[in-house]
């Protein structure tokens, strides 16, 4: 009898205690793009987020700004210079290093033609398609068919030697402007090679046809280089 007693007091103070909180909403995910400094004025952007200055992976992303929000498009894992990243402001040519900053993306090339849907301006190479990074060139940091007399091929790239790599390719306005001699040369968006590149930013051929596929010039897309810590501080280089 006292069990049963014992037992109906228990089921009686279970009854009577109040039901638990349901759990609070999860906060929402403000999207990378909302919480950056800068974001280049147009309605698409690219951001190209490693984890540290020392890291050689991290992630591409390529977003559109669609009434008054920013969406994800889609992703991709992203590898960037051997040595890591730098600010771009403080970069030196041949330090295999990604220069971080805000850039505009002036034209795309490739060895392949462009993908089914690409509205960028796409330059075709050719086998006398060189980009010059002699930086005693009047053609520094510019793409050039057949090489000027006063760029030495020992400083340039020969476009079509790099098959994979330059497939399909976006121009990064790195250094590109104003070109300052020293600070580099030849920093592109492209398809993974073998590991890590010499200062661009690659991703995979399927994510490289998709972006192309995906920017509109007349949005003015950029692409924001940087590192988890410091992305929503990027400003224009």
């Amino acid at each position: 009898m006292r069990t049963l007693l014992a037992l109906g007091a228990t089921l009686l103070c279970l009854a009577s205690a109040p039901a638990p909180a349901p759990p609070a909403p999860a906060s929402p995910v403000v999207p990378l793009p909302a919480l950056m400094a800068d974001t280049g004025g147009g309605s698409q952007l690219i951001t190209a987020v490693a984890a540290d200055t020392r890291a050689t992976t991290g992630t591409v992303t390529w977003w559109d700004r669609r009434g008054g929000r920013w969406v994800r498009a889609g992703s991709a894992p992203a590898r960037f210079g051997a040595k890591g990243l730098v600010e771009g402001a403080a970069r030196r040519q041949g330090t295999n290093t990604t220069p971080t900053g805000l850039f505009d993306l002036p034209y795309a090339f490739g060895i392949r033609p462009a993908p089914p849907g690409t509205e960028y301006r796409y330059v075709r190479a050719t086998r006398d398609s060189w980009w010059c990074q002699d930086n005693d060139s009047r053609a520094y940091n510019r793409w050039v068919e057949g090489l000027p007399a006063d760029c030495r091929a020992a400083e340039a790239e020969h476009i079509v030697a790099y098959r994979t790599q330059y497939a399909h390719a976006l121009v990064i306005g790195f250094n590109y402007a104003r070109p300052v001699r020293m600070r580099g040369a030849g920093i592109f968006l492209h398809v993974n090679g073998a590991g890590a590149t010499a200062g661009c930013v690659s991703v995979p051929a399927d994510a490289m046809r998709a972006i192309l596929a995906w920017a509109e010039p007349d949005r003015r897309p950029h692409i924001a280089v940087g590192t988890r810590q410091g992305a929503t501080a990027i400003t224009r280089y």
